[in-house]
């Protein structure tokens, strides 16, 4: 751990505070990472569907996508949506923009593709696109010197189109850079497989192309895995980088980094490729590392304000919600750990994330129409949910 720390310390810019302060208080926001929310949006992604750029769904997700944000406090202005086109598919990407304290005009990128192919892409890319989210909803109200562009880009499986429409049009414009950006980090199928020993992560750096950002690429790769290996309990492997939404901004000579499952799952562009296949555990530890190295990316503050502090805690109000009787026959009663919580909903779902029943504001939930087995119970309020298995057994 010293050794780790002392790279990472000489990489930082010169801080006000010592180097451990630091430190921990990046890693006290990665612990902020929530598995039930990381769980919660891969089922999310997952129920809907086939995502093909241009399709009804593609539209679905984007707009799933933005009310996450909305529900976390970005403003509409905020929250933009890119249009493109190519051939006879319109689609758009999503991108929020949070503001940098010292360089508001320079920009750290954290992106990934939402649109699938075959399969409802649960890890293809539906781990990065809960990842990017996760990072949003905690670094909300910490201040960053640099800005920092959340982005969701579509049709990447047809040929990285939403990336390179951004990187083209937005980024760079008639041979001119119009956006100045520190680094692209790129999450993509960062999921794994359940089953699966999923203890490490590929941090990924740039070998082709502009050879004039290899060096800085290699560098910020670096940092990238000494910042995994402090905020999460994942082990890192240095590889290239390839094919995927950062390398629009490699070929204009942006500076790129990004994480790809160590061990891969191979469901990716198939049937298999859904929320009961991938290892929610493995994209909650990439979360970690994620937070931990855009505050880094970013330059974080190291302090919090009383009020933004009380918006950092975790979305965990509900982890002792009370479910039972479990096995229960024809009465599921919810007991919600606050007297005071007087609006929430529960919803029982299949284990494939099929909803079967919903009730709003009722702690006696009639659960007699269900076939024995077993399903997933959700409650969410204020933004809040956990998710429980139950048995439903007569």
């Amino acid at each position: 751990m010293k050794k780790l720390t002392t790279i990472l310390c000489t990489a930082l810019a010169a801080c006000s505070v010592s180097s451990q302060t630091l430190i921990q208080a990046y890693k006290n926001r990665a612990d902020l990472v929530s598995q039930t929310n990381i769980t919660a949006n891969l089922q999310g992604f997952s129920n809907l569907g086939i995502k093909t750029t241009g399709s009804v769904n593609n539209a679905n997700a984007l707009t799933w996508i933005k009310n996450k944000y909305t529900s976390y406090g970005y403003s509409a202005s905020e929250i933009v949506e890119n249009p493109f086109t190519f051939g006879s598919t319109s689609s758009k990407n999503l991108v929020i923009t949070k503001t940098g304290t010292l360089y508001p005009d320079k920009y750290v990128i954290i992106c990934g593709h939402f649109d699938t192919i075959t399969g409802p892409g649960t890890n293809d890319n539906g781990s990065g696109t809960s990842v990017i989210l996760e990072v949003a909803r905690i670094l909300k109200d910490v201040p960053t010197e640099y800005s920092i562009k959340f982005i969701h880009f579509s049709g990447e499986e047809q040929g990285l189109y939403g990336s390179s429409h951004y990187a083209n049009n937005i980024a760079y414009q008639s041979g001119v850079k119009k956006l100045d950006i520190k680094l692209v980090f790129n999450l993509d199928q960062v999921g794994g497989k359940l089953g699966n020993v999923n203890s490490k992560i590929i941090c990924e750096r740039d070998t082709s192309g502009q050879s004039g950002n290899n060096a800085a690429s290699n560098t910020i790769t670096q940092q990238l895995a000494t910042c995994t290996t402090l905020y999460s309990p994942l082990q890192t492997s240095i590889s290239n980088a390839y094919s995927s939404d950062y390398i629009p901004f490699e070929q204009k000579g942006y500076v790129i980094t990004g994480f790809y499952e160590y061990t891969r799952s191979y469901n990716e562009h198939t049937v298999n490729d859904t929320f009961a296949n991938v290892d929610p555990v493995y994209v909650f530890k990439v979360a970690k590392a994620a937070v931990g190295a855009m505050q880094h990316f970013a330059t974080a503050s190291s302090t919090v304000s009383a009020i933004s502090a009380a918006k950092e805690k975790p979305l965990t109000s509900l982890e002792s919600v009370k479910m039972y009787p479990n096995p229960v026959k024809d009465i599921l009663t919810v007991e919600l750990p606050d007297s005071n919580i007087r609006e929430f909903t529960v919803e029982i779902s299949d284990l494939a994330g099929n909803p079967l029943l919903k009730e709003e504001n009722q702690a006696r939930i009639n659960i007699s129409r269900l076939a024995n087995g077993i399903y997933l119970c959700t409650v969410k309020t204020e933004g809040t949910s956990i998710t429980r298995k139950i048995i439903i057994e007569k």
